[in-house]
């Protein structure tokens, strides 16, 4: 099976970036909205992220809007409001769909590695997770339930 390193996302900024700038990190790939009642969450991503960034670990956002349309603005509105509201450090990306016939090939790469239990491969939410090893490898999926402060141990862990 292939490795996130084998694909590429365009950024934030619309720069085509190969997911191999990231090998021999620990990551957490989080689809992501503006105007979720997950959002609150992206203060403890950013905090993660802090917390493990010298150790090697990245939070790295997709934005998406297939949930409740609650992405609607373009990636500069994304941009900003993920700077000014959340303070956030972490790589972002260009809004992408997660699910469905023009869901990016990261996540179907990340679905087809980790299913979502009873919901299948299909993303139920904004803010699911997805844990990434060193290797490349899907390690672990968590739903969007999952506050990213549950996750530290497991991420130090996987460090």
């Amino acid at each position: 099976m292939a490795s996130i390193y084998d694909f590429t996302a365009r950024d934030i900024d619309g720069a085509e970036r190969s997911m191999g700038e990231y090998r021999g990190k620990v990551l957490l790939i989080v689809n992501t909205a503006s105007q979720c009642g997950f959002t609150y969450q992206y203060q403890g991503l950013e905090a993660l992220h802090r917390k493990y960034a010298d150790r090697g670990f990245a939070v790295l956002g997709f934005p998406s809007n297939q949930f409740g349309k609650q992405e609607p603005g373009d990636e500069n509105e994304i941009k900003n409001f993920c700077s000014l509201t959340y303070d956030v450090t972490f790589p972002m990306f260009a809004k992408i769909d997660v699910n469905g016939p023009k869901a990016d090939p990261l996540y179907e790469h990340l679905t087809r590695a980790k299913g979502g239990g009873l919901l299948g491969r299909k993303i139920k939410w904004n803010f699911t997770k997805f844990l990434i090893g060193r290797d490349g490898k899907v390690l672990k999926r968590f739903p969007p339930t999952t506050k990213p402060e549950a996750l530290d141990a497991v991420i130090a862990k996987a460090l």
